[in-house]
């Protein structure tokens, strides 16, 4: 049975209610199924100029969908034909009613995701988002949004991957650097974790190649390569991805950024990447981020560490005048000795990461005497550095959507902080042995943002 659309509509509610219909419909055979959908995709498009305009009608045109009668008793099979029809679909409206109903489901069935790689998809989505920003930028964001949460949820294949070449790299630079005036433009957070995520896919391909083992011999990160030598072309992602993890609480998004901290921090030709106010309020968003995090957060605050030490090391703060020295000394002394309740007693991991630390020459150079074996101990400053930081770091990885512990908020009695919390939490605090942590990019009103403050190159 075909359904026939040919008739005018007199209002909004009529459109929606003949969508339900549409989607009531008792289908026994595929045929009937494919039917159906391809009604419901006809439908939508031709009345989107009329019904669809907003991105909140489109996704409830998508809900209807999932919450139909039809869906319901064929889920399977209709995830497989919109991911089919993905595939092979080219005009604008029909891709983004389809585009918004596979993030949708997605998000709520993650396995919406794996069957979209298995078939294929994610060079079919690289090569869309290329050739589709000029005709729907609605569509082109979305686009992005479906290449994030597929690849943060599993490993892409070296194919996949070898699909990502230089110039979709520096497209999606280019983005960011064209809406730099602008930080809450919709684009930027769905291209920075684009970004961020395929980063993420390098690193995890360069020390676990996968199931196959195939050799990732010639495999570069293009991510790091294109910071390496255009970075000064690119200097807008660096403030965004700073200030992005000092208002992040999902773990997951968090280990993204300092995943990609890591690398740029331990590459030399990026070692001077950021600018040096940037580098300052990052010291202040690792300071602040360590002293709130729980005991039970401990994978998260090794790799916070691990970020730490380049930082220091490798960086320009590594030249005088030297920034939060004595707040860097005293958090070290806290993280590895018992001070009341505030740290338990440290884990060996912990403390040999602090002993990394506390070598970095400008913390511990005192003449008078070591500052470092003074409030550590000599055996932390005989740490060395692990070989097996950087797998590490690639491996650590959390479930999309759980948010940081708190421990503020514990101790408030809450066991996750929310959105409102950490907004509330950020501005200049006393922390506990008398860290003083203020990050003014975190703040609204009469304070400048440090990004408005171009530092050292």
């Amino acid at each position: 049975m075909e359904f026939e659309i040919s008739y005018t509509l007199d209002n909004e509610q009529q459109f929606w209610d003949e969508l339900d219909d549409i989607l009531s419909a008792q289908c026994q055979t595929h045929a009937q199924i494919d039917s159906a959908l391809r009604a419901y995709l006809r439908f939508s498009t031709n009345y989107r100029e009329e019904y669809l305009q907003a991105e909140y009608d489109i996704l409830r045109c998508s809900y209807k969908l999932l919450e139909s009668t039809l869906f319901a008793a064929h889920k399977q099979y209709i995830r497989r034909q919109i991911v089919a029809s993905l595939l092979q679909e080219d005009a604008v409206d029909t891709l983004h009613i389809i585009g918004s109903f596979l993030l949708s489901d997605g998000r709520h069935n993650e396995w919406t995701f794996e069957l979209m790689k298995a078939e294929g998809a994610f060079p079919r989505l690289v090569q869309l988002i290329q050739s589709q920003r000029d005709d729907d930028a609605g569509l082109h964001r979305l686009l992005l949004e479906l290449v994030y949460e597929m690849s943060r949820i599993q490993q892409l294949s070296l194919e996949e991957l070898r699909v990502i070449d230089d110039a979709f790299v520096m497209y999606l630079f280019r983005i960011i650097e064209e809406l730099s005036n602008d930080v809450n433009d919709p684009y930027h957070y769905p291209v920075i974790r684009v970004l961020l995520v395929l980063n993420e896919q390098y690193m995890v391909c360069a020390h676990d190649p996968g199931p196959d083992n195939t050799p990732t011999k010639g495999l570069t990160n293009k991510v790091i390569k294109l910071l390496s030598t255009h970075g000064s072309d690119y200097k807008t992602f660096g403030e965004n991805i700073i200030l992005l993890l000092n208002r992040e609480s999902e773990t997951s998004l968090q280990l993204l950024i300092l995943k990609l901290l890591y690398l740029l921090f331990t590459t030399r030709s990026t070692y001077e990447y950021f600018y040096t106010n940037d580098l300052r309020v990052l010291v202040d968003v690792i300071i602040r981020n360590l002293l709130d995090l729980p005991e039970e957060s401990t994978a998260l605050r090794h790799t916070y560490l691990r970020v730490l030490y380049p930082l220091l090391a490798h960086t320009q703060l590594r030249h005088a005048p030297h920034y939060k020295r004595d707040e860097i000394c005293k958090l070290l002394t806290m993280m590895t000795t018992v001070r009341g309740a505030h740290f338990a007693p440290a884990d060996e991991t912990t403390v040999r990461l602090v002993g990394r630390c506390v070598k970095v020459p400008w913390l511990k150079d005192d003449p008078a005497d070591d500052l470092a074996r003074r409030m550590l101990g000599t055996h932390l400053v005989e740490a060395g550095e692990s070989t097996l930081s950087v797998m590490e770091v690639a491996a650590h990885k959390e479930k999309p959507g759980i948010l940081t512990p708190s421990r503020g908020t514990e101790e408030a009695g809450s066991e996750q902080r929310t959105a409102a919390q950490v907004d509330a939490s950020l501005p200049g605090r006393q922390e506990a042995g008398g860290i003083e942590v203020n990050v003014n990019g975190r703040i609204n009103g009469e304070e400048q943002s440090p990004f408005e403050i171009e530092g050292e190159a």
